[in-house]
């Protein structure tokens, strides 16, 4: 058998993620609070970075701006590059954000515990409480058992029910119950509901009201079907959680945009959202090391401070890539921005990326988890794109006008004939815009409108 050894040439293409460049893919994807966080962590890995107070960003009066900018180039010059590899934030004001000034609500626990602080209990009665109190979870329902409770704490289960009734008689009304039924039993004995169907219902016909079967209940109760309608009407003003009306522990949220539209003088102008981020730079005590240290050490500067002027320039390239998109969109959106959002077009991510010069998946990146604030109100950016429905004159409409115009039917309905998806269909046939009967049905789900049986009101 004869084998033959000897070297080859070959020419391929591959695509090679070098670290850097996952770095700023990763980058691009952040939103302004994320892009922050993910700074302020490399500050505390990277020793050559370092934050810029604001006093140092001002321009020195005694030294000009061109002797500031041939040491700063100069510097660049180290790494054969000639960009700007700094990054400046906008300076944030110095007022505080409206979030300082809203106060963390108390948890459920922490209510529930004031209370029973004035419920009249003796020492073991109060430790039960406390226990009990630390099984509910946010959703106000108690986790385990009566039995499990009396086992941890060696007292008889007809102990524990009774502090546990105590606890259901606090605020809020609900709270303490084991599941669904005992949670609206508690509020209907709290709000003095003295209507016996609707303790039926609540007894034993909650599958029957989430499917809507209003018939099949009033044939096992004796009753109209308008009657259960109405005991169910009652029921749903009923709270099924009670414990969600408290914070849990946690700080208010709020959305911060990533991007402000503004109109001014006719014309608008896009403010990339950024004060977040602190503003970085490179010590100069690095720089110098550089020049001086030994060469092991100079290996390891040189690779801190390329890794620092990488940063620099994907949160640059982040920037740059954001603006262009939103103003790509804003160019195609334009009728959203002047007229409001019924006048939001069909737009897909392929358009928009071939008129900024990008790839679609580095659009789909940059919009990624990051909001716009408009003269219209605060939009996430992909609300901006949406797929589009030929109408029979030739002008393409988007999703969302679509699905205003069935929301806006279905408002006007006759309550005890509502609109079926097909009737929806076929009027929206009628004015121009070609839609099946299943797309109609996909639209209205996504719109949190039930179905023509559940709406109809007997």
């Amino acid at each position: 058998m004869r084998v033959d050894y000897g070297l080859r040439l070959e020419l391929q293409q591959k695509l090679v993620m070098t670290p850097q460049l996952r770095q700023a893919i990763a980058i691009l994807q952040l939103s302004s609070l994320e892009l922050a966080e993910m700074v302020e962590q490399e500050l505390l890995e990277n020793p050559v970075l370092e934050l810029e107070e604001k006093a140092s960003v001002e321009v020195n009066e005694e030294e000009s701006v061109d002797e500031q900018l041939k040491t700063y180039f100069d510097w660049a010059e180290y790494f054969n590059d000639g960009t700007d590899t700094g990054y400046s934030a906008p300076v944030a004001d110095d007022k505080p954000p409206f979030s300082a000034f809203v106060s963390a609500g108390s948890t459920l626990q922490d209510h529930l515990e004031f209370q029973l602080h004035l419920a009249v209990l003796d020492d073991t009665a109060r430790n039960i409480g406390r226990y009990l109190i630390g099984c509910i979870d946010d959703n106000g329902y108690l986790c385990g058992s009566v039995d499990e409770a009396a086992d941890n704490l060696k007292v008889s289960p007809q102990t524990i029910e009774e502090v546990l009734k105590l606890i259901q008689t606090f605020d809020p009304a609900g709270v303490g119950a084991r599941d669904l039924r005992e949670c609206l039993g508690i509020q209907v004995e709290y709000k003095v509901i003295t209507d016996g169907l609707v303790a039926a219902i609540i007894d034993k016909y909650l599958d029957e009201v989430a499917a809507g079967h209003y018939k099949h209940i009033a044939d096992k109760l004796g009753c109209t079907p308008h009657d259960v309608q109405q005991a169910v009407d009652l029921i749903r003003t009923l709270d099924p959680k009670p414990g969600r009306a408290f914070a849990g522990g946690d700080q208010p949220c709020y959305i911060i945009p990533d991007v402000t539209i503004e109109k001014v003088s006719g014309n608008y102008v896009i403010i990339i959202n950024d004060n977040n981020v602190p503003h970085l730079t490179i010590n100069p005590y690095y720089r110098r090391m550089v020049r001086d240290a030994d060469s092991e050490a100079k290996k390891f500067v040189e690779g801190r401070i390329n890794a620092a002027v990488w940063l620099l320039k994907s949160i640059e390239q982040r920037r740059r890539t954001l603006y262009n998109v939103v103003s790509t969109i804003l160019d195609l959106q334009r009728d959203f921005f002047d007229y409001g959002p019924k006048n939001l077009r069909p737009l897909t991510m392929k358009k928009v990326a071939d008129q900024v010069g990008i790839h679609e998946s580095t659009v789909s990146r940059a919009i990624a988890n990051k909001y716009a604030d408009t003269p219209h109100g605060l939009f996430s950016l992909r609300a901006f794109f949406s797929a589009g429905l030929q109408s029979m004159d030739g002008a393409t409409l988007s999703a969302a006008t679509v699905k205003r115009l069935i929301k806006e039917m279905t408002a006007k309905e006759d309550p005890a004939h509502p609109l079926s998806d097909q009737i929806i269909a076929e009027d929206l046939v009628g004015r121009g815009i070609t839609v099946s009967r299943r797309t109609v049905a996909k639209y209205r789900e996504e719109l949190g409108i039930q179905s023509s049986a559940k709406r109809k009101r007997y």
